[in-house]
């Protein structure tokens, strides 16, 4: 009895410091430009199917598999997802890239499982995953084949194979923009929004664009992520771009709908450590999601701690974790107690974006609730230098003194006005700052 009031008292301590928390864009500093009035348009235009209230975050095959796949990797990834205590973090689905399926229809017009590489068939498959607490994601393409040729695509099929992977126990759909005889992309997406919405309201609908048609302006109403950017490629420069071409859409992304600058590449090989961690530090900022792409099942210890981070996780996931010390007033209660941490859902879902840049010496930022900032000081040359983020870019109060969480060193320090540190090459440095 007396741990169950302590829980309700500390839980009524919470309460009360959330409520006086001063609400994002009322602080008395200057805001970060255009996110108040961006996060309100979004959820007014978002798909309203109760998906995507966060950044998805999962597994897919595309980056380390390519058509290399067969139904043994997806279980045993799904396998790996669990023992490693990836899926506890939150990465849940596990999305078969292209080259799933036969490449022919039946004699119905329906899609059919590769009986080589899938003998079992995707339901069998999807049974597996979810009988592990995990969802499964398949692809298909908005044209007349997917984008390898091995495979047919969705269009003017778009209700039947809607049909087909909702009996099956699809949870995700990835949809390519491929062969698609240069009919209009709105249209070819709207049909296959429609039929998601008719046959599989509780599939997560990934509009795979690649951006040229600038979806973050039209697929809110239509998906729950939009792909902002070409593909991205395991190297320095692929991954620089394409965050850069993802930050111009900040003010679309929200709740519901997600700005995507394609999947992680992190643990593929073709980028050091740091430049890993800064690929995995601007995607959690900017509220990508967080889809893994490379072997699971064998990924190196580095691999993991960048991609198990739980409060860069945190970040992108919009979860708020409050330490409470137990206020005196309870202690001639008979209480004994110290401290104890929960967590918050934070659902503004803001998504962070550049706010400095000097010649690759960059400051990316974000606001969270409690008027919180995420900070990332970024470092794209090629030298160790020293990146100072200035209060008033970040959306502070010019003489605000705030408590500094360094997310990758996890240690908290304090600062006022402005925060510098020393960052390695190609390295960056990630922050919480919590006024005090």
């Amino acid at each position: 009895m007396a741990r169950a009031s302590l829980l309700f008292a500390l839980l009524a301590v919470a309460a009360t410091a959330v409520a006086g928390a001063r609400a994002p864009g009322t602080a008395t500093g200057p805001p970060l430009a255009a996110y108040g009035n961006a996060s309100s348009v979004v959820r007014r235009r978002a798909v309203e199917n109760g998906l995507g209230r966060t950044p998805q975050m999962g597994w897919n095959s595309w980056n380390h598999f390519a058509c290399r796949i067969n139904e043994e990797i997806i279980r045993e990834t799904a396998d790996a997802l669990i023992n490693t205590g990836l899926a506890k973090l939150g990465y849940k689905y596990v999305n078969i890239d292209d080259c799933w399926a036969e490449p022919n229809r039946d004699y119905q017009g329906n899609m059919v499982p590769h009986r080589q590489t899938f003998p079992s068939g995707i339901k069998a498959l999807a049974d597996y995953v979810h009988a592990k607490g995990l969802k499964l994601g398949v692809y298909s393409d908005a044209g007349t084949q997917t984008c390898s040729l091995r495979m047919p695509g969705s269009l003017d099929h778009e209700e039947q194979d809607v049909k087909t992977f909702s009996s099956w126990g699809v949870d995700y759909l990835k949809y390519d923009n491929c062969n698609n005889g240069g009919r209009n992309v709105v249209e070819r997406y709207t049909k296959m929004s429609n039929a998601i919405r008719k046959h599989g309201k509780n599939i997560f609908f990934s509009l795979c664009e690649w951006g040229d048609n600038n979806p973050a302006t039209w697929a809110g109403g239509m998906g729950n992520s939009w792909r902002t950017t070409g593909d991205i490629a395991d190297n320095w420069n692929s991954m620089t771009s394409r965050a850069d071409q993802n930050d111009r859409w900040a003010s679309y992304a929200g709740p519901g709908g997600w700005n995507d600058p394609d999947m992680l590449e992190v643990g593929n090989g073709g980028m050091t450590e740091a430049e890993y961690r800064s690929h995995f530090s601007i995607w959690a900022l900017a509220k990508a999601p967080l889809l893994i792409g490379c072997d699971v099942r064998s990924m190196s210890q580095a691999t993991k701690d960048i991609i198990s981070n739980s409060e860069v996780i945190a970040v992108n996931q919009g979860k708020y974790y409050l330490t409470l010390t137990c206020p005196k007033y309870l202690l001639p209660m008979g209480f004994q107690c110290t401290q104890t941490t929960i967590f918050i859902t934070d659902s503004l879902g803001v998504q962070g974006k550049k706010v400095q840049s000097s010649n690759g010496l960059e400051v990316w930022a974000g606001p969270l609730t409690g008027n919180r900032k995420a900070v990332v000081l970024w470092n794209r040359q090629g030298y160790q230098a020293t990146i100072t983020a200035y209060w008033s870019s970040v959306g502070l109060p010019a003489s605000a003194a705030v408590t500094v969480r360094d997310l990758w060193a996890h240690s908290s320090s304090s600062a006022q006005g402005q925060i510098s540190a020393s960052v390695a090459p190609h390295d960056c440095k990630m922050y919480i700052l919590t006024p005090k």
